[in-house]
């Protein structure tokens, strides 16, 4: 337990869980349709876009998992921030406008699996099933990922049980997102976005601070761990980067094109015109982010010479011994913050993949809306349940349970969306095939070990998916005519939009 004052947190917390509940509530009251709870009727503006974009796809990682990764490995973990950065940008450059006129040109498909089902007019119910059991799957141990960050913080701030602290995140996580839907989520994660980005930036210069210098913080931690600032050492073990490991490091940034919750910003957005403003803000606050989560964990070699039981609590070690009372308290309700800006995003898509996929497409198909948000609503109390019994176990690490989701959906639905929106001639059985062939290759490639198996099972998943998505495609019938045309459609809106853009600068 860390050595802050306990009355200040609890109030803390407290206020922080009401302003979200309360937010919930008023994005309840605007939620009258199952197109406002998944996507909020496509009205978010740009900046909520952004901000909230960029903390529902980092989450309690970058606040956990990267600080963690930081202080063992040092400097060489640049190499995961490179490639998550970039991962970033692309996806913003490639796939954000194309995806916003797509699925509304497609049906206003409101899900992934809805989208590729309307995209190739395959509505045999196959494609869209599959697509949807790979999301649930996935998000069960992404969403528990984010449970255990959000125990690991109530666990170290209060002292209680971890099991106590995962059951109380989870009803916190619950409070807002199962009546807000999509804007109780965005707006939320606009709030929580900000509290990370501020807390991330605040404690690197506490250290500056607090050591007297940059230079001396840095020398600090390189007497205390001689390769912490080698790019190409691993500090803790000191073994020089392999090929195969700066690959898999860079190959973080392939997992952006396929994680469903925040392609659903994409979808979400107010207009497509409006997406270079949000690339821009939220690009510059995920490479802040990853920098300033790198800095924690390298400065805390000079912090923490001794080394820590768990790393991954090195933020919350930070926050305790630099900042007073009042301070900490925000600082850590700011992890708290990052937790549920993924979670309950995750949630989110996770339920409306259950009742607009499954319950409506194969059970229900002439389904109300008001009973599609109930649903919605119940699906994330069973899916909440799941990845609760997942994330019981105390030693479970975040960054293992992230990079296994990360790939999967990376393979999975990047290769697939990328040539859907790009490629006029894949067809129904070129996405079938690439989303099961990228999903089978990350499991069966993560259960493996030893040699290329080594190799970030991101990448192999993400390499065959292309190749069955491509091969799958040319041996099958080209799509049909309505499927083309649909194409050409949102090939002359994107291209009206660009010449009006130039006219008017």
């Amino acid at each position: 337990m860390l050595e802050i004052n306990t009355t200040v947190a609890i109030a803390t917390f407290s206020v922080y869980f009401l302003v979200m509940l309360a937010i919930g509530i008023v994005a309840w009251q605007r939620s009258s349709s199952f197109e406002d709870y998944a996507l909020g009727g496509r009205s978010l503006g740009p900046f909520a876009t952004a901000i909230s974009s960029g903390a529902s796809e980092m989450s309690g990682w970058l606040m956990v998992a990267m600080p963690g990764y930081a202080y063992v490995s040092g400097m060489s973990s640049f190499w995961v921030a490179l490639g998550l950065g970039l991962g970033c940008l692309c996806n913003w450059l490639l796939v954000a406008q194309r995806l916003r006129v797509y699925s509304y040109v497609a049906n206003n498909s409101l899900t992934i699996p809805e989208f590729l089902s309307e995209r190739f007019q395959h509505h045999t119910r196959l494609l869209r099933g599959v697509a949807a059991v790979f999301i649930i799957v996935f998000y069960l141990f992404y969403t528990s990922s984010g449970l255990v960050a959000g125990g690991k913080l109530l666990n170290t701030v209060f002292g209680m049980s971890y099991e106590m602290a995962v059951i109380l995140g989870v009803a916190a996580i619950l409070s807002y997102t199962f009546f807000g839907g999509y804007l109780a989520v965005s707006w939320t994660d606009v709030i929580q976005g900000l509290m990370m980005i501020f807390a991330l930036v605040a404690i690197p210069v506490a250290v500056i601070m607090h050591m007297g210098g940059l230079d001396l913080t840095l020398s600090t931690a390189q007497a205390n761990a001689p390769d912490v600032l080698n790019w190409m050492v691993d500090a803790t073990s000191g073994e020089s980067l392999t090929v195969l490991v700066i690959i898999s490091s860079l190959a973080w940034g392939l997992g952006y094109f396929g994680q469903p919750h925040a392609l659903a910003r994409f979808a979400g957005i107010n207009s497509h015109r409006n997406i270079p403003f949000a690339r821009r803000i939220a690009v510059s606050w995920t490479v802040i982010g990853l920098l300033c989560a790198m800095a924690i964990g390298i400065f805390g070699r000079a912090v923490f010479p001794q080394g820590l039981d768990d790393h991954e609590r090195i933020f919350m070690f930070m926050v305790d011994l630099l900042f007073n009372p009042v301070i900490a308290s925000i600082l850590l309700t700011a992890i708290l913050a990052a937790v549920m800006s993924t979670a309950d995003s995750q949630l989110l898509i996770c339920s409306s993949t259950i009742a607009d996929d499954i319950y409506k497409a194969v059970f229900r198909k002439h389904a109300t809306q008001q009973e599609l948000v109930w649903v919605g609503r119940l699906a994330v109390l069973g899916v909440a349940l799941v990845a609760l019994m997942l994330a019981f176990n105390p030693n479970s690490g975040v960054l293992g349970l992230v990079s296994y989701a990360w790939a999967g959906f990376g393979a999975c639905f990047g290769p697939t969306l990328i040539l859907a929106l790009y490629w006029k001639r894949m067809n129904q059985w070129g996405a079938l095939a690439g989303i099961v062939v990228g999903g089978i290759t990350v499991i069966l490639w993560s259960k493996a070990s030893g040699g290329i198996f080594d190799v970030y099972e991101i990448v192999p998943g993400f390499l065959f998916s292309l190749i069955a998505i491509v091969v799958a495609s040319l041996a099958t019938k080209q799509p049909a005519q309505d499927v083309l045309d649909d194409f050409q459609r949102v090939e002359a809106e994107l291209q009206t939009s660009q010449n009006l853009k130039e006219v008017n600068v």
